[in-house]
């Protein structure tokens, strides 16, 4: 019998692409996956084998300037459970007479267990990112929410989230609806996890990167002069950082046998970046995988995808983090002794400089992430992702069937 699975995620590549390989192995077992997302991201889901159920949204788009997002963090906050609240009728509607047999989500995707709630079924949630540990509350988010929730609209926020979930049959807690999934698939390596012996492993299981074939997104071929080639990458959402992309030009432009590959995104031309020399080759996208499989360093924002892809070829990497979960990543793969941390305002020419060629020539370095990538490979990617998620999918027609 085909199962329907029904996966929700906001229009965000960070948010989309870690969990697509998972999707497309379910549709390749026989299951029927759709998928709800805004339309710009259709496209994508559907190559995955999903059938897109559209919904439109509030949040700013994959391309908006990053300022759209505001610089707090209740502007953030804010944003999304908005985005939520007016989501969850046009996905009642999308869904009506489809109802699903299991439901998956992003952690962006709050609609996702409030409807499972709704249908009586399942829900997994799919982590791109780091997950609670045992203390986490007390460590880190009492901490980060301390002076927010004093303020009127901190409390407004919580009551407004609080009175959402209410109307929709659901006791909990807005922070552990959040932060607490009943059943949840890290797509991140064990080894990006802070506390990881702390994680209760009953709830969360680490599956590490679901990597798939990516040459869909085109080929890079090294250049037959180049003895070492740099990658730099602030992913995509935080790329409006000129003076930061002079720094790199400064730093590695006409170094003797290097060739770096600069990635700027659409918010920044070329020509505010000065003369370009003949060993730097700036783009707007690159097809990381292909150049990383390639590259000698990596300067990374740590996302968490950039991370585990960095770890995965076992890239030494200078991590640069702009915002949210990467300053954690960072730290993460420098205590790993693969990655040095350097703060966006002490990225200097020379300092960049200075921190790749001495990760490069470090053969401890190279023995490290040579570790990583063993520990890596056996924690099952896809194939296990796609097995967890089948045994959820026959207990819960199990229990439904009694």
């Amino acid at each position: 019998m085909t199962s329907h699975i029904a996966m929700f995620s906001i229009a965000a590549h960070g948010h989309v692409n870690p969990s697509l390989e998972v999707i497309r192995e379910l549709v390749a077992r026989g299951h029927r996956v759709t998928y709800a997302i805004p339309p710009a991201f259709a496209e994508k889901v559907a190559e995955a084998g999903a059938e897109p159920k559209l919904w439109h949204s509030t949040l700013p788009g994959s391309d908006a300037d990053p300022e759209a997002w505001g610089s707090e963090l209740l502007d953030y906050v804010e944003l999304f459970l908005g985005d939520a609240i007016q989501a969850l009728p046009q996905l009642i509607e999308a869904y009506e007479g489809d109802e699903p047999d299991l439901v998956l989500h992003d952690i962006t995707g709050y609609p996702a267990p409030v409807l499972a709630r709704r249908w009586g079924v399942k829900a997994i949630s799919l982590s791109p990112n780091l997950v609670a540990w045992e203390g986490y509350e007390e460590e880190v988010a009492e901490p980060m929410w301390a002076e927010p929730k004093k303020t009127e609209r901190g409390k407004a926020y919580y009551a407004r989230f609080q009175a959402w979930l209410e109307e929709n049959g659901i006791t909990e807690h807005p922070d552990s609806f959040l932060g607490r999934p009943a059943r949840s698939l890290v797509l991140i390596p064990k080894a990006l996890q802070p506390n990881a012996d702390r994680v209760d492993e009953s709830r969360y299981t680490f599956v590490g990167a679901c990597q798939g074939d990516r040459s869909a997104q085109g080929d890079w071929q090294r250049p037959a002069d180049a003895e070492k080639v740099l990658l730099v990458s602030l992913g995509s959402a935080f790329t409006k950082q000129p003076g930061f992309y002079r720094e790199c030009v400064k730093a590695f432009g006409d170094l003797p046998g290097w060739h770096m590959v600069l990635q700027v995104g659409k918010h920044v031309d070329a020509a505010e970046l000065g003369e370009i020399p003949a060993n730097v080759e700036v783009r707007d996208w690159v097809p990381q995988l292909a150049v990383l499989k390639q590259a000698d360093a990596f300067i990374t924002h740590a996302g968490a995808g950039g991370s585990q892809e960095g770890l995965a070829t076992a890239t030494p990497m200078v991590a640069v983090p702009q915002g949210v979960d990467q300053f954690g990543n960072a730290d993460m793969l420098q205590s790993l002794g693969v990655a040095r941390h350097v703060p966006m305002e002490e990225a200097t020419a020379e300092t960049l400089r200075e921190a790749v060629l001495a990760l490069v020539d470090d053969p401890e370095v190279a023995r490290r992430l040579k570790e990583v990538r063993q520990e890596m490979a056996g924690e099952g990617g896809t194939r296990r992702a796609a097995d967890l998620i089948e045994a959820e999918l026959a207990s819960g027609m199990q229990r439904r069937q009694r």
